[in-house]
């Protein structure tokens, strides 16, 4: 499993009914979860916040995170981190729903906790659900945060005091349940750069909503008139 798979079962498994998860905010995180595992896994490192593939690309043994690896920008002046989020986050979302209903992992029932295409689903009770809750119940920060940043309540112990974005150490786990590597101290600041950009573009969708919201009402009172 990959902190992506796992970020989509914790956020399916603990949204909020009240307050679902959006399609689009749950996209642009899973974008940044696949990019936290290919720098652990030494496929990519961060320059400043240009996402720099190292060359010849380590093999991925996942599906989806190799087809990331492979949309890399493979050349200077290399991508911003945010703009891989915008571009591989396009439609991501309904991409690991089908992805986890294949693996078995996810089941039809009636507490969907997304928006859109995931209503109607639930995380199977499966080994992937019970590691996924694992991790989230061990309080890794980095799980923490790409799912605070789609309106999860944040998961880790109360004694727990780091920040998310501060002590960020990207961690996955692979088809056994064992953790696919921690990232190393020289690699925490290229962790906590994709969490900050993935801060940054939930927002930014947010704030595209809220003006979309604000030019519907406006075109609606014209039609309405005095």
């Amino acid at each position: 499993m990959t902190t992506a798979k796992d970020l989509f079962i914790i956020a399916l498994h603990l949204g909020s009914p009240e307050s679902p998860v959006g399609q689009g905010d749950l996209s642009l995180a899973l974008a940044g979860a696949e990019l936290v595992d290919l720098v652990t896994a030494r496929a990519v490192t961060l320059d400043g916040d240009r996402v720099v593939p190292e060359q010849p690309t380590p093999a991925v043994d996942d599906r989806l995170l190799a087809e990331a690896a492979s949309a890399l920008v493979g050349q200077a002046p290399y991508e911003r981190a945010e703009d891989w989020l915008w571009r591989r986050g396009r439609e991501l979302a309904a991409a690991y729903q089908a992805a986890l209903e294949e693996e078995g992992a996810l089941s039809r029932g009636r507490r969907g906790r997304f928006t859109a295409a995931a209503a109607g689903v639930e995380a199977a009770d499966t080994p992937a659900r019970r590691r996924a809750l694992d991790r989230w119940e061990d309080g890794e920060p980095t799980l923490a945060s790409l799912a605070s940043s789609v309106g999860v309540p944040d998961g880790r112990p109360e004694d727990d005091t780091g920040s998310g974005t501060e002590s960020a150490p990207g961690f996955g786990s692979d088809s056994d349940g064992s953790r696919v590597g921690s990232a190393p101290a020289s690699d925490d600041q290229a962790v906590t750069t994709v969490l900050l950009a993935v801060g940054d573009a939930v927002m930014e969708l947010e704030a595209v909503r809220q003006r979309r919201a604000i030019e519907n009402a406006a075109f609606a009172n014209v039609w309405r008139g005095p």
